[in-house]
């Protein structure tokens, strides 16, 4: 027997469970647990914070830096964005209940709305992505819920006046969720422009280096978050401290990476705008690109992400012209630090009214890479483009 008569074994057990003062440190402790030990009896049912599955202290200071981030009251996490999307569709939306959707939403969400959605009884209808506020609000029926948006539109980048289209909602009392991964808070404040739910896949830039997933929703209505927190604790949706502690350490260094990636991203859609080669440059940056001018009244800047529309070409050009490239990796995601294309053409057949560009369309991401040499990739890319066939 040792020390207050307890055994060795029992002693081992018990050894280092304290929680003493620690040193302060530039992050917040990170925590893992999932029992959390109650100081009495009555707090076992008096305090929200009982079980590890509902947060400790890593993802509380991730939500708190995540709703500075958007301008919002509060934020909850989720496993990925697409988690954060279809979470905060089943939380808000009941049978019976319809959605109006921007036809150029991530795929994913389209697949979710159109099939577990809709046997949940809730329907969707679809509008372009570049519809006018005006035509949507007509578009608001008895049973309309929910407008979701997603600005610039993905892989057509089309770009929506959001502020108008909230405001429409809210009079006929509507609520409004954008996909916010491309503006995230940063470039775009989807909140102060009106809309209820703030989404973003924080897989992408904030944590910036693809190996980590989570999504957020963020939202100054507390009748919302009380929405959400109710789902989160029936549905058992929970995300990791360290998955948490890796994006709250990207998102340190969020400015400085968005800046550097859209100075790359500027400079190449720039170059590319002057390439025979090259039909269209879907940035909203550009001059004259589509969504310019509410991309210059609403948005602060530019990440890496844009499409561009080459000229006509033989069949198999636009694999050929993917294949060519050596220093942008094939890669459907995006946000990381490493530059990525993708040929589009084969996700758009199934929208309601898909875009006739006159040519392929590959969506790229300007990483961190040199400009010059990424600008190089391309050059021998569109050579090789225009070679085939």
């Amino acid at each position: 027997m040792g020390q207050d008569g307890l055994s060795k074994k029992t002693r081992l057990i018990r050894a280092g469970a304290k929680t003493p003062a620690r040193l302060q440190t530039v992050s917040p402790p990170l925590q893992r647990g999932s029992t959390v030990l109650m100081p009495d009896a009555r707090s076992l049912y008096d305090s929200h914070e009982t079980y590890g599955r509902l947060g400790l202290s890593m993802q509380a200071a991730l939500a708190e830096a995540i709703a500075e981030l958007e301008g919002a009251a509060g934020a909850r996490l989720f496993p990925s964005g697409l988690s954060a999307i279809t979470s905060v569709l089943l939380a808000l939306l009941k049978t019976g209940d319809e959605v109006l959707a921007a036809d150029c939403v991530y795929g994913p969400t389209r697949a979710f709305c159109d099939g577990l959605l809709r046997r949940f009884g809730v329907s969707t209808r679809y509008f372009p992505g570049d519809a006018a506020a005006d035509e949507i609000a007509a578009m608001i029926g008895p049973s309309t819920r929910m407008i979701v948006l997603e600005s610039p539109g993905s892989l057509t980048f089309e770009i929506q006046d959001v502020p108008a289209i909230a405001a429409a909602a809210r009079a006929r009392g509507v609520l409004t969720m954008i996909d916010n991964t491309w503006g995230l808070g940063l470039l775009y404040d989807a909140l102060g422009h009106g809309v209820d739910v703030s989404v973003q896949a924080l897989t992408k830039y904030v944590g910036g280096h693809s190996d980590v997933f989570m999504g957020s929703a963020a939202t100054n209505d507390a009748r919302i978050l009380s929405e959400l927190d109710r789902f989160l604790k029936q549905s058992g949706v929970c995300v990791s401290p360290d998955d948490a502690y890796f994006m709250l350490r990207g998102l340190r260094t969020l400015e400085a990476r968005l800046e550097r990636h859209g100075r790359n991203a500027l400079a190449v859609a720039q170059w590319l705008e002057r390439q025979p080669q090259v039909r269209a440059v879907l940035c909203p940056a550009l001059p004259g690109a589509p969504g310019h001018d509410l991309w210059r009244r609403d948005f602060c800047g530019l990440n890496g992400l844009f499409g561009v529309v080459l000229q006509p070409g033989a069949p198999g050009a636009a694999e050929a012209f993917i294949d060519a490239l050596s220093l942008f990796g094939r890669g459907f995601s995006w946000g990381g630090y490493e530059s990525l294309a993708i040929h589009c053409d084969p996700q758009l057949p199934q929208r309601r009214s898909a875009p006739a560009f006159g040519g392929p369309l590959v969506r790229l991401h300007v990483g961190l890479e040199d400009v010059a040499d990424l600008i190089g990739d391309l050059d021998q890319a569109l050579a090789a483009y225009a070679a085939h066939g």
